[in-house]
């Protein structure tokens, strides 16, 4: 029926996008390696990373950095089948898209023919190959910063690092509330399917959609005079507090050590 399916997809999509902010919360509390890092220090040591991925031109290093992040996953307690599909399945994949046209256009020697006419060099490959794969490292270290940092903290390393407030402050609200209208519209969409017996027309579900986004706009436009009025009932002044301190423990010097100790070795093997 054109109205299940519909509806269905729609409720089935809200509700998972719901489901997922309890699963990271869960995997930034586990007792893993990089949960036990400060914000501060994961965020600064991540950036050098992913400079240094940026920096490294060996197809071979790129892939070594690939197997060091797995095994970041198994250290921080990431379920690998959630990490992948995460990672995996839609950026490397649009990063090759883009690259497919260096396979044909870069110039060198010719390693195969494609259809008796078209030729993929070498070299063209080879410029690909590492694109793909520093998309995907890089990616990969930025969704295990986030995956393995409660938000609130993270905003407060960002705040400590001297990210300009109003910046901390647009960052905490939009990802606070924007599932507060998820459940909004999801509650909408299961009020119709229950109240429904009969299906809808395209045009129908069309004139529905308009009006159901017109309803969540003003909302939130309401929704965010109410808590900005809260908050300055409340004393704010721009600035974010949390409960948590942020304390640098030998773990993190340790880490910190660490990291400098391998990006200078990417860079020396690269540069050598």
């Amino acid at each position: 029926m054109v109205k299940e399916d519909f509806l269905t997809k729609n409720i089935s999509g809200f509700t998972t996008a719901l489901e997922s902010v309890v699963l990271y919360d869960r995997m930034a509390q586990a007792k893993g390696l990089l949960q036990s890092l400060d914000p501060r220090v994961k965020i600064l040591t991540f950036v050098l990373f992913i400079i240094a991925i940026g920096l490294v031109k060996s197809l071979w290093l790129l892939g070594a950095a690939l197997l060091f992040i797995i095994g970041l996953t198994f250290a921080s307690k990431v379920p690998l089948g959630f990490f992948i599909k995460r990672v995996f399945l839609f950026i490397p994949l649009f990063t090759l898209v883009i690259a497919l046209p260096a396979l044909f256009t870069t110039p060198g020697q010719v390693w195969v023919h494609v259809f008796g006419h078209v030729t993929i060099t070498q070299q063209g490959a080879r410029s690909a190959a590492l694109l793909v794969l520093r998309a995907s490292d890089s990616l990969c270290f930025g969704s295990l910063l986030i995956l393995t940092t409660p938000w609130n903290n993270l905003l407060v390393a960002l705040r400590s690092l001297k990210m300009p407030s109003l910046i901390v402050a647009i960052l905490g609200m939009t990802y606070r509330y924007i599932f507060v209208l998820l459940h909004t519209v999801n509650s909408m969409f299961l009020a119709r399917r229950s109240r429904s017996l009969q299906t809808f027309s395209s045009a129908e579900n069309r004139q529905w959609l308009t009006r159901i986004l017109a309803v969540t706009l003003a909302k939130s436009q309401h929704l965010s005079e109410e808590v900005y009025q809260a908050m300055l009932s409340k004393g704010y002044q721009g600035e974010i507090y949390t409960l948590d301190s942020l304390t640098v423990r030998a773990i993190d010097f340790a880490w910190i050590a660490g990291a400098i100790s391998l990006t200078t070795l990417l860079l020396w093997v690269t540069y050598r």
